[in-house]
């Protein structure tokens, strides 16, 4: 699969999600938010990237089911 802008990557060896910002041939430019909020951007190398699977985050689709429960008490 080719990377491209606005996918979320990890390293091979591990760590945390960090988003594509910018592809030039096989230098990836990625950001990604550190633990304390700081925004970290570095350009890595394709070889050392794979594309990371990002699982629904559960508090994502409480929040929906709830945005959805208040829209039907409004029409009721």
């Amino acid at each position: 699969m080719e990377i491209k802008a606005g996918d979320v990557v990890m390293l091979k060896s591990g760590g945390m999600p960090l988003t594509v910002a910018d592809v030039d041939g096989n230098d990836i430019e990625c950001v990604w938010l550190g633990e304390e909020g700081d925004l970290f951007r570095e350009t890595l190398p394709r070889a050392v990237l794979e594309i990371a699977l990002v699982m629904p985050n559960e508090d994502d689709e409480d929040e929906e089911e709830e945005d959805g429960e208040e829209e039907h008490a409004k029409v009721a």
